[in-house]
């Protein structure tokens, strides 16, 4: 969010509610995640299965694509005092996996104040990763004095809209989608008619059995109503959704992991490059989190999602870089 003088508090990322069945298992895996853990989700049916990152599994992995988030570049302030240090210590963490990714998707917030040196600034060490990248906006890309120019100059190029835009890739359909334009302070993220009319445009002609990657900066489901954290229309892009067997949300903007399965739909919360935020109902309101120096890096990091089309799964891999 845009206040940078928020309270400090020092609580750990938690997980939201989700189904009861399966609870075990779920709960075994949210348990390795939110311990700083790479563990690779495989969905298989709706139901994750998990790998440890660096088993054999992991590593036999074939096509595979990065998301970084929320890298607010130009941030300065007590909860991290140089953003760009530490997106530059994510691109090495890229650099030195064993299997490189096909490409990045940033799911905004890219720079904190959408300024030009803070674009350029970031576009000139994501670019050392060497990889094409599909970018969509956060609200900090997007208030500039023209109103998101300044990012749609960048990246806007044969997008429609605000920068709403799909792909394929591998045999699986990506979509970008944008939910920051003309936020409220403190409100929900929205997506708006026109965005919706070209999804349901967009999608129409796909076979039920394409995979599906939406990515977008808010959540596509209600975290936390009170704090902005959820996307007011995003039941009707859902909707339009239905009929796909198997369907990844991508989101960023809450600087932390959370995830659910919810029928064909699996949902993503990445952790942050730049500063964590508190979890919802441990802070009087959303922000930059201050911790000890020391454990900064555990609470920020990069997410790898692996597709291998003779299985049809999709594995989100989440590892901090202190890890």
């Amino acid at each position: 969010m845009m206040d940078n003088t928020m309270p400090t508090t020092t609580a750990s990322d938690h997980p939201t509610s989700r189904p009861s069945h399966r609870v075990g298992r779920r709960h075994a895996l949210e348990c390795m995640i939110w311990a700083g853990t790479g563990v690779v989700w495989t969905m298989s049916g709706g139901v994750p299965v998990s790998t440890l990152l660096g088993t054999a599994k992991a590593a036999d992995a074939g096509f595979s694509f990065l998301q970084l988030s929320d890298s607010h570049v130009g941030f300065d302030k007590a909860a991290n005092p140089n953003a760009l240090a530490t997106l530059e210590e994510a691109v090495g963490k890229v650099g030195a996996m064993k299997a490189k990714p096909a490409f990045m998707i940033h799911t905004g917030d890219i720079t904190h104040l959408s300024k030009d040196v803070e674009f350029d600034n970031a576009a000139q060490v994501i670019g050392k990763l060497k990889l094409d990248g599909h970018y969509v906006p956060g609200e900090h890309d997007m208030i500039d004095e023209n109103n998101g120019k300044a990012y749609l100059d960048r990246y806007g190029k044969g997008s429609n809209g605000a920068g709403w835009y799909s792909f394929d890739d591998h045999g699986v359909h990506f979509i970008g989608l944008v939910n920051v334009v003309n936020l409220r302070a403190g409100g929900m993220g929205n997506l708006g008619a026109e965005q919706l009319a070209w999804l349901a445009d967009d999608v129409k002609g796909k076979s039920a059995s394409t995979p599906i990657v939406v990515f977008a900066h808010i959540p596509l489901w209600t975290i936390a109503p009170e704090w902005g954290w959820g996307t007011e229309d995003s039941a009707q892009a859902l909707a339009l959704l239905s009929r796909f067997g198997s369907v990844t949300v991508l989101n960023g903007h809450i600087h932390q992991i959370m995830q659910k399965v919810e029928g064909n739909v699996t949902f993503h919360t990445a952790r942050s490059t730049s500063f964590p935020q508190p979890a919802p109902g441990t802070a009087p309101s959303p922000g930059p989190k201050v911790v000890p120096a020391g454990e900064l890096r555990g609470l920020l990091g990069i997410t790898n999602v692996v597709y291998k089309p003779t299985a049809t799964a999709l594995a989100i891999t989440d590892t901090t870089l202190a890890g």
